[in-house]
């Protein structure tokens, strides 16, 4: 019999609704019951694409003898991290707090009212059991030790991120940024790029980071350990070289073995990252990894609402990347004469180049570009050729079981695919991203912004969602970026309607903080803030850098006013863990170097804006058209082409091409603070 997930739409919960744990959603239903029959919670937390998640399900959750413990004791709960990730913050935050790990699955064992009193992650069958036991002999005869303890933790998650308020400085100095960098850079992989540890995440947002600082402040040594990184990535087997698409991490040191599982949170940050480093420095082989994760994201992961899908799952039949790996008896058999120069820049073998014997992760060898030399290959011929072996590969590959589809329509992720989309536009000038981009925004607005509220994902027969503030967050920053290319002022304006919804709903003027939920959303244990950023940069440090873009537009200094404090009290969190405050870290490059507002009028607005677009500019707004509401542009506009460059509401004499512009750019360069 199916329990009472079987009605969801979420495919992680519906992959337990024939578990024989009687599984319940989150809600009102399931808490009242614990609390009637005053039984302990299990939260139970994952994904779809999760590989442990899979396992635990197969050893644990359809084990008729655990499942009976669960039924009998407890009242069993799922959730859906990515549909809940309120939910999910809270008890990974209980977690870390218990045991200084925290991952997925996620387990929380909870007191009726929720407030956490023990917790893990993946456990084996026989030590699950008897930890379920164990707690269930303490609720019966000892409940008064569980309300202590749980009283203790509650009270620690309400501290975790909160921040003192302090005093904003007058400026900030190169100081402040040397202080972030000296222990960061310790961290560098010089012999396989990225930090030195496994496994190794992408972290996009860490590498855009120590891009704009390695051109901001003529730091080589970053640069070339940025462009490195990518180039390692890229040719790795994270990188799907068959298909496109990024996996979510590599396993070991060299990005070889991957963890299958695609998300589109990471291809649409490592579309932004790819898009800047093409612009800083045009690799052929950046442009390769846009063209191909497009490709991926249109061809795997669009439905024909216009919205994208979230995720693909790491196995398929069962087995951990059986979809994406290849005998060399397939690679002869599929490309022929055109295996041998193909086996030895993808390194494979009869042997393998993985644990599974015989098997083979596609990743460029070290001397691939010799290899490619040697043939006798131009570069441009050498493209063209590597496109028509891999669509062989890719046709044959297609004929397997498929991974396992997450079909949920996040908007946050939409949002962050919206910004990587424009980003490669603007890089490489296809207007089909550009399309895309805006196709994927109406989306959005049909479907999940509903007047004066947005929602998480678009309504379904079960619930509606409210968003977080990350779904503001990114949305309003996937908004801007529309505009600036496009110059249609409808999707600014609409960046700013959020802007002040989002104050409106999560923030707090005593605290001075934004909150992760709105004020009119559930009320759960804790109400927290999400400061720290991780492999999605955080809501709080995401909306306060649009606040400061918007303030520039429109001149409002509330915005720019809110975005200061709660800047400052982050600040001193950043140097003592900057990969965990990088997005706050590309704030206070722009504090140190300040931005530019670039002003491009006239009928050939957009015309000078794709050419300015040639150079790499990162601290940069741009604003233009023929007619405007904005503040300042509205003094400017009009039919005849012209530039402004405009910093600390002075702007210059109006130049007559782009090339006057950037001379103007350059000689301000010149007078940077160094570092």
């Amino acid at each position: 019999m199916a329990n009472k997930l079987q009605n969801e739409h979420s495919p992680y919960l519906k992959q337990h609704a024939h578990n024989p744990v009687h599984w319940m959603p989150w809600g009102e239903e399931a808490l009242a019951k614990a609390k009637q029959e005053n039984k302990l919670l299990i939260v139970s937390i994952g994904y779809s694409a999760c590989h442990w998640c899979h396992v635990m399900e197969r050893e644990s959750f359809e084990n008729e003898a655990i499942a009976e413990t669960m039924n009998k004791f407890f009242v069993p709960i799922k959730i859906d991290r990515e549909e809940r990730p309120d939910v999910d913050q809270l008890y990974m935050i209980a977690v870390q707090l218990m045991t200084n790990a925290g991952g997925w699955p996620l387990n929380c064992i909870c007191l009726p009212d929720g407030r956490p009193i023990y917790g893990g992650t993946y456990f084996k069958p026989h030590d699950w059991q008897q930890i379920l036991l164990q707690i269930a002999k303490m609720w019966e005869e000892t409940p008064d030790v569980a309300y202590d303890y749980a009283g203790k933790l509650t009270d620690s998650i309400h501290r975790v991120e909160k921040l003192p308020i302090l005093e904003i400085p007058e400026e900030y100095s190169p100081l402040d940024l040397k202080e972030v960098i000296l222990p960061w850079k310790q961290q560098f992989d010089f012999k396989e790029g990225g930090y030195a540890r496994a496994p190794k995440f992408p972290l996009p947002n860490n590498w855009l980071f120590f891009l704009r600082y390695g051109f901001l402040a003529k730091d080589q040594e970053i640069l070339d350990q940025v462009h490195f990184t990518l180039e390692k990535m890229a040719l790795g087997g994270i990188y799907d070289q068959v298909g496109g698409g990024f996996a979510r991490y590599s396993v070991d040191h060299h990005w070889h073995v991957p963890h299958f599982e695609k998300m589109l949170y990471d291809n649409g940050q490592l579309l932004s990252l790819y898009a800047d480093a093409y612009q800083q420095k045009a690799n052929p082989l950046y442009k390769r990894v846009i063209e191909e994760t497009i490709s991926w994201a249109t061809r795997e992961m669009l439905a024909d609402n216009g919205g994208f899908y979230s995720a693909l799952d790491a196995d398929s039949e069962g087995v951990e990347g059986k979809y994406y790996t290849f005998t060399q008896e397939e690679i002869n058999a599929v490309l022929g004469d055109d295996a041998p120069l193909f086996s030895a820049y993808f390194t494979t073998s009869e042997k393998g180049n993985w644990e599974e014997e015989h098997t083979n992760i596609l990743h460029c060898a070290a001397d691939s570009n010799q290899l490619i030399s040697e043939a006798g290959f131009s570069e441009q011929e050498w493209e063209e050729y590597l496109k028509e072996i891999k669509a062989k590969l890719y046709a044959y590959r297609e004929q397997r079981v498929r991974p396992g589809l997450d079909n949920k329509q996040l908007t946050t992720w939409n949002a962050l695919l919206i910004s990587g989309l424009l980003a490669s536009y603007r890089s490489l000038g296809n207007d089909d991203y550009l399309n895309l981009a805006v196709s994927t925004a109406s989306f959005l607005q049909e479907n999940c912004n509903k007047g004066d509220v947005v929602l998480h994902q678009p309504e379904d027969s079960n619930r509606k969602i409210a968003g977080f503030l990350d779904d503001y967050a990114f949305t309003i920053a996937a908004f801007v970026e529309l505009y600036e290319a496009t110059f249609e002022e409808q999707y600014l304006l609409e960046a700013k309607r959020l802007s002040e919804l989002a104050i409106s709903y999560f923030y707090d003027a005593e605290q001075k903080t934004f909150f992760y939920t709105s004020n009119e959303g559930e009320q759960l244990i804790a109400r927290k803030s999400e400061i720290m950023d991780n492999v999605i940069p955080a809501s709080s440090s995401t909306f306060v850098r649009q606040l400061y873009k918007l303030g520039l537009y429109f001149d409002e200094e509330n915005f720019i006013a809110t975005a200061d404090q709660l800047f400052a009290n982050v600040v001193p969190q950043i140097k003592s863990y900057g990969s965990g405050y990088s997005n706050w870290a590309i704030q206070l490059l722009e504090k140190v170097f300040g931005t530019y507002e670039i002003a491009l009028t006239g009928n050939n607005a957009l015309e000078m804006r794709k050419e300015l677009d040639r150079q790499y500019i990162p601290n940069k707004i741009v604003m233009g058209g023929t007619k405007s509401t904005i503040p300042l542009l509205s003094d400017k506009v009009g039919l005849e082409s012209k530039a402004y460059l405009c910093q600390n509401k002075t702007c210059s004499l109006p130049q007559n091409s782009v090339e006057e512009l950037m001379q103007l750019i350059h000689k301000s360069g010149e007078q940077t603070p160094k570092i």
